[in-house]
C-alpha cells in the first residue's frame, strides 16, 4: 500500500493501473447529468414566478436553510474532508450519516465523487486532472473562459478523465457502509427531496407550504449547493490569493468562504490536503472546521489532523493576487 499526495490510501496493482473510470452508458449518464443540471434552473424560474405572484414565506427560507446546511456539510465535511482526505476519524454510524447527507446533495455517488477528487489532487492543473481550467485550452480571454466553463460544469459531461474507482478509492469500495450508500445513491437523492417536502409541511402546515418547501429546499438548494461546489473547481483555480507554494494554480477566495463552508481557502487546502481545517488563520472563516471541532469536543470524531504553525511558515510564500 502507498499513500498518495492527498493522504488517501491508493492500492498498487500488478498490472498497469487504470486511471480513468470506464463509462458503460455514456449517453445515459450525460442525460442524467443534464437533468440534474437543468431541473434546479427550472426551479429558479418557478421561484421567480412565485416571488412575482406572492411574497416568499418564512417557511421556505427555513426549509432552504436547513437543507442547504445539511447537504452542504455532507459534501464538505463528509465527502471531502473525511472520506476523500481522511482528515479525522469517526464511528461507523456517523460515517453512514455523512455519506448519506453528501449523497442527498445530488453531486453523484460517493465513491465516484471521491475518486474524481483524489485524481484531481494527483494531477492538479496538469494533464489527467478531471476539471482543471488551465489544461487543454488556448491562451487569451477565450481560452480562459473556455477553461472556466469546463472546470465549472463542462467536465461533468466529459468522461475522458474521470477517476477510476478501484484505482483512486479502493478503501471505499471495500467499505461495506460506504459501498451500500454508493449503490443506493438514488434512494438518498430522492430522500433529500422528500425531506424538503416534509419540512415544508411540518413548518408551514399546508400542502402548498410542502410544495414550496420542495421547490426551495429541493430545486433551489440543489442549484446553489452545486454551483458553489463547482466554483471551487473553477474560480478557486483562477482568482484569489496564493499563500502557499503549490505546484498548481489553487487560490484562496475570501468572498466564497461562507457559502462554501470554508472550502474556498483552496490554496491552503492544496498545500495541506489532509488538514481538517482549510481556514488556517483566525480570520479565515471555516464553518466546516467549526463543525468538526464541535464533533471532536463531544467525542464523535477523533484523530483530527491539524497543521502546526511552524510547518505552515516553512511552506508560506509572499501572497500574490
Amino acid at each position: 500500500m502507498t499513500k498518495g499526495s492527498e493522504g488517501a490510501v491508493i492500492e498498487r496493482e500488478k498490472s498497469p493501473a487504470v486511471e480513468v473510470e470506464p463509462v458503460l452508458h455514456e449517453t445515459r449518464d450525460r442525460i442524467i447529468t443534464a437533468v440534474v443540471t437543468v431541473v434546479p434552473i427550472v426551479a429558479m424560474l418557478a421561484v421567480g414566478w412565485q416571488a412575482w405572484a406572492d411574497l416568499l414565506h418564512w417557511s421556505d427560507v427555513a426549509v432552504f436553510a436547513v437543507m442547504y446546511v445539511a447537504t452542504g456539510l455532507g459534501i464538505t465535511v463528509g465527502f471531502h474532508r473525511y472520506l476523500t482526505h481522511r482528515s479525522f476519524r469517526t464511528s461507523r454510524p456517523l460515517r453512514a450519516v455523512l455519506a448519506i447527507l453528501g449523497s442527498a446533495a445530488i453531486e453523484g455517488p460517493v465513491i465516484s465523487w471521491v475518486a474524481d477528487h483524489r485524481k484531481h489532487h494527483r494531477f492538479s492543473d496538469r494533464e489527467g486532472d478531471p476539471h482543471s481550467p488551465h489544461v487543454g485550452h488556448e491562451g487569451g480571454w477565450r481560452g480562459a473562459l473556455a477553461g472556466l466553463a469546463h472546470a465549472h460544469l463542462g467536465w461533468l459531461f466529459v468522461h475522458s478523465q474521470r477517476g477510476a474507482r478501484l484505482r483512486y478509492a479502493p478503501d471505499l469500495v471495500k467499505d461495506p457502509i460506504v459501498s451500500f450508500v454508493d449503490r443506493t445513491f438514488l434512494l438518498w437523492a430522492l430522500g433529500g427531496l422528500a425531506a424538503a417536502f416534509g419540512l415544508g409541511w411540518a413548518i408551514g402546515g399546508t400542502l402548498f407550504a410542502a410544495l414550496t418547501g420542495l421547490l426551495w429546499g429541493g430545486g433551489v438548494r440543489m442549484l446553489v449547493v452545486h454551483h458553489v461546489t463547482y466554483s471551487i473547481n473553477s474560480l478557486c483555480h483562477f482568482f484569489g490569493r496564493r499563500r502557499f507554494a503549490t505546484p498548481d494554480h489553487s487560490r484562496n477566495l475570501l468572498w466564497l468562504a461562507l457559502p462554501s463552508f470554508g472550502e474556498s481557502w483552496h490554496n491552503n487546502h492544496h498545500a495541506f490536503p489532509t488538514s481538517a481545517f482549510h481556514g488556517l488563520r483566525r480570520w479565515e472563516l471555516d464553518p466546516s472546521a467549526l463543525v468538526i471541532r464541535a464533533l471532536e469536543a463531544v467525542g464523535l470524531v477523533w484523530g483530527v489532523v491539524r497543521i502546526e504553525s511552524a510547518r505552515q511558515a516553512r511552506k508560506a510564500v509572499a501572497e500574490t493576487a
